[in-house]
């Protein structure tokens, strides 16, 4: 009888052990993916920078096209 329960217990036990592999596993996989996201969004910040100084260089050749044809004061 004593050891039909250790026997209950080792198999609830094993599966317990499976279940936190299989945890760990997707715990694993999830940091690799917020990684490359954490990455993908830096990469986005850097473009819109990027954009946003392309942009502020179009507004300054606008104006100086715009005094060159006194189209502004």
């Amino acid at each position: 009888m004593a050891e039909a329960n250790l026997e209950l217990l080792m198999q609830m036990v094993q599966k317990v052990l499976d279940n936190q592999r299989e945890m760990r596993e997707d715990i694993r996989e999830i940091k690799s993916r917020l990684g490359r996201l954490e990455s993908d969004v830096a990469s986005l910040h850097g473009f819109l920078a990027e954009q946003s100084i392309r942009m502020d260089r179009f507004g300054d050749r606008l104006e100086r096209v715009e005094r060159r044809l006194e189209l502004r004061d």
